[in-house]
């Protein structure tokens, strides 16, 4: 099993990036964030042309997340929406969270509010969110389910995760009460899947539009996985395909992928 993340920074405007990438490393279960599209714009039908079904939960500006799975695997599994939103999300009206059953395993899709300036509002919006999101991981640890929390989680974990920090301590992404807040749910006793199969190496997922990042490789990692005891047993693989970052018209995101041993 193959499940990948991808922040397309736009589903329409790049849907041929987001094509091509999906032709040519096929994963099974795919999460994406930053639709920026409403329910009735996403391209559910040029998706389903190159092989997947999806559920979305859309918005036009910013936000809007989906979970795609690949009709083929597996027979043809099939997808189904289990939530859409946090409980207690503290504010409802953003698209942020969706979650799926597919493939035997539960799929949490998230993208978590990028909180600058800092400090402010949006700041403070951000570790309400996050203070959310960690109530509900530790529900879903509570059903011992095998439960995957995948997406753009705007955080820079630790100094390994971003190129030069001290050019970010002003930041949100990089705020000491946002790391601690990742600390707080992996503690909880999720396994960074990412980091669990590259401990000590320098790995990005976000390359800045700006100052030839890609080509300096001077990059952030904001993109994981938190994986269930139950599911982080059955990890075997994990990578980044940085080179998507690359392509014309592309996001500044590159896609994350984790691959599963069959249950």
């Amino acid at each position: 099993m193959k499940l990948a993340t991808y922040n397309v920074n736009g589903v329409n405007g790049r849907l041929p990036v987001l094509l091509r990438w999906l032709a040519e490393a096929q994963p099974d279960i795919v999460c994406l964030q930053e639709l920026k599209c409403p329910d009735d714009k996403f391209p559910a039908a040029a998706i389903r042309a190159a092989g997947y079904d999806a559920v979305w939960h859309g918005q036009k500006s910013w936000n809007g997340v989906a979970i795609l799975s690949r009709i083929d695997w597996a027979g043809g599994a099939s997808i189904e929406e289990t939530r859409r939103g946090l409980p207690n999300d503290p504010d409802p009206a953003h698209s942020r969270y969706l979650e799926a059953a597919v493939g035997g395993v539960l799929v949490g899709c998230l993208y978590l509010p990028n909180g600058n300036p800092r400090p402010g509002p949006k700041f403070d919006y951000k570790l309400r969110w996050f203070d959310a999101f960690t109530a509900h991981a530790a529900s879903l640890l509570e059903t011992r389910l095998p439960v995957a929390l995948i997406g753009d989680y705007n955080v820079m974990p630790t100094e390994l995760d971003v190129y030069k920090p001290e050019r970010w301590t002003e930041d949100a992404l990089f705020a000491p009460e946002v790391r601690a807040a990742f600390a707080r749910i992996v503690d909880q006793g999720w396994t960074d899947a990412l980091r669990k199969l590259h401990p000590g190496e320098t790995i990005y997922t976000f390359f800045d539009y700006f100052r030839n990042a890609y080509a300096r490789n001077a990059g952030l990692r904001i993109d994981h996985a938190l994986l269930s005891p139950k599911l982080a047993k059955r990890l075997r693989g994990a990578g980044v395909d940085a080179y998507v970052r690359g392509w014309e018209k592309t996001s500044d995101h590159a896609p994350v992928w984790f691959d599963l041993d069959d249950a």
